[in-house]
């Protein structure tokens, strides 16, 4: 069951209505019940753009490569909460995942070691919303950002950025050793000399 409305849900965004899910963007609640998409899509995908290749961005996440399932909701709700399982949780293997380029995995278990369970998946839940669709996008736009987080590229500082800062280090040390030495003035004023 949480497979197939997994397998609806990420058929309605291939069939038209979403084509992917932009790092910008939140997904909207919808749901389309059609299994004769199922051959035209099998993939999801996400990034700004619309191309296979992981240095620009965009790798598409196999349905088939996610576990879905669906439990009680915590929270306020009323007879709602105790009946229907909405829910949301998402976990994938990470070591295994060879849609994801080598470098970005190894940082996705860097940055999300808490998220990882002992079996080596990464499990993102979402029970933000009263409806399965709505917490099945949440959880679909968390992998996304903890992908795109750890498909960025550490941002290389400028001759200028190395210059200011080498000025505030020996700005720095300038006043570490003034403070010394008013510090050891002070201590020499409170010596007694017995002569």
């Amino acid at each position: 069951m949480a497979t197939s409305v997994a397998k609806c849900f990420l058929l309605s965004r291939c069939s038209g209505i979403i084509r992917s899910v932009t790092l910008q963007g939140k997904l909207p609640p919808v749901c389309i019940r059609n299994r004769n998409l199922l051959s035209q899509c099998p993939s999801f995908s996400y990034g700004n753009r619309a191309s296979d290749n992981p240095q620009d961005g965009h790798v598409n996440i196999p349905v088939d490569r996610l576990t879905v399932s669906y439990s009680r909701s915590s929270g306020p709700g009323g007879q709602h909460v105790n009946k229907v399982s909405t829910k949301a949780e998402v976990r994938f293997h990470v070591y295994t995942a060879d849609w994801i380029p080598e470098d970005v995995r190894q940082k996705i278990i860097l940055y999300n070691k808490n998220r990882i369970n002992k079996a080596g998946e990464l499990l993102v839940t979402s029970e933000q919303s009263r409806s399965q669709q709505r917490n099945m996008g949440d959880c679909i736009q968390k992998i996304s950002d903890i992908i795109a987080k750890a498909t960025e590229k550490p941002h290389e500082p400028s001759a200028e950025d190395i210059a200011l800062r080498a000025s505030r280090l020996e700005k720095r040390n300038k006043e570490r050793l003034k403070q010394k030495k008013l510090h050891s003035a002070v201590k020499q004023t409170r010596r007694v000399y017995f002569d």
